[in-house]
């Protein structure tokens, strides 16, 4: 919960006025703006996108070779285990990384030097998803098409489909992973240049506008049986859902559903979120909907109304432009609070 102060009836209505400018704003801008950086510069790591325990690692496996890069790397952990270093699947993959026995078995390196390969411990893990994939990048590096998409079907299908088909093969789960994990790269990379407007800006805000009022609830997503009440992360999901984006349930894995403007940056409709540990998007406890001129909507707390409030406060973490292509990426965890 974040604690905030009730805005004056006068302060709500200029607050209105410049929503509505700034939505504006947000359309004028979208031919201007440019996305994504400059070729050839190095790839860094958006503000605590990666839990603040791997981001070392991350940073230095992520240049072992050129297919990959440390937002790509962290993309990959990501989809894979959610940084969770106990995770294992049904079909038996282990750890930070999901390697399954067999494969770790001939690709394990022991990464931190401590005279043991353990698939449960990251610092072994994260340097031999690294190396594993370089490997597969060398295993195609003559097949056509782009070296990174090549690596990442064939970490997916297999080295001989990729060969075989001279890029990445025509199975719909292969294209779909290269594309899954392209899209979440953007999620982690620090942008080193203007970031895209998204054109469900006003939508979303629009329909965060039509909940001013409405008592908080926690858990709620705002169907009837809750009386329409939300949540931070139910209020923002619904009101991107209402612009045919479908977000993740709780505010940590809705941070991942685009790229991060800087707080100079922030146009109306960016998500922007809050948390006590400036270092670990997965420790976000609270998000809201940029409205522009420093405040944004949000459902608070238990007791209060989804309101207008200010957003520079000291836990403050920081913002995401939410991509239709970054939402569909991110994986759908069971629902929880």
């Amino acid at each position: 919960m974040r604690k905030a102060g009730l805005i004056a009836g006068a302060a709500v209505g200029g607050v209105l006025g410049l929503v509505m400018l700034l939505v504006i704003g947000t359309f004028l801008v979208a031919g201007n703006v440019a996305g994504g950086g400059g070729g050839g510069a190095a790839v860094g790591l958006a503000k605590g996108a990666v839990p603040a325990a791997y981001q070392p690692l991350v940073q230095r496996w992520g240049n072992l070779c050129p297919a990959i890069n440390p937002a790509l790397l962290a993309a990959q952990l990501y989809q894979e285990s959610g940084w969770n270093p106990r995770a294992q699947s049904h079909a038996a993959a282990q750890g930070i990384a999901q390697f399954i026995p067999g494969t770790w078995a001939a690709h394990g390196l022991d990464g931190d030097g401590d005279g043991d390969r353990d698939v449960w411990d990251p610092a072994d893990a994260i340097p031999s998803a690294a190396s594993y994939d370089c490997k597969l990048a060398g295993y195609v590096k003559d097949a056509p098409g782009d070296p990174t998409h090549n690596m990442l079907a064939a970490y997916n299908a297999g080295a001989y489909a990729v060969i075989r088909y001279g890029g990445v093969p025509p199975y719909r789960e292969t294209q779909n992973y290269v594309k899954i994990i392209t899209s979440l790269e953007k999620s982690f990379a620090r942008p080193v240049g203007r970031v895209e407007p998204s054109r469900q800006a006003a939508g979303a805000i629009h329909y965060a506008q039509t909940k001013l009022g409405t008592p908080y609830l926690w858990g709620g997503t705002g169907t009837a049986a809750q009386g329409g009440r939300f949540d931070c992360s139910g209020l923002t999901q619904a009101a991107y859902r209402t612009m045919d984006i479908e977000l993740p349930r709780v505010a940590n894995d809705q941070y991942n559903a685009g790229p991060h403007p800087a707080r100079a940056e922030l146009l109306p409709g960016d998500l922007v979120f809050f948390s006590d540990d400036l270092t670990n998007s997965r420790a976000i406890r609270h998000v809201g909907i940029y409205v522009g001129g420093g405040y944004m909507i949000d459902a608070p707390r238990t007791g209060a109304v989804i309101r207008f409030t200010k957003i520079d406060t000291p836990d403050y973490f920081g913002a995401t432009r939410v991509t239709e292509d970054g939402a569909k990426a991110l994986p759908k965890p069971p629902p929880s609070i």
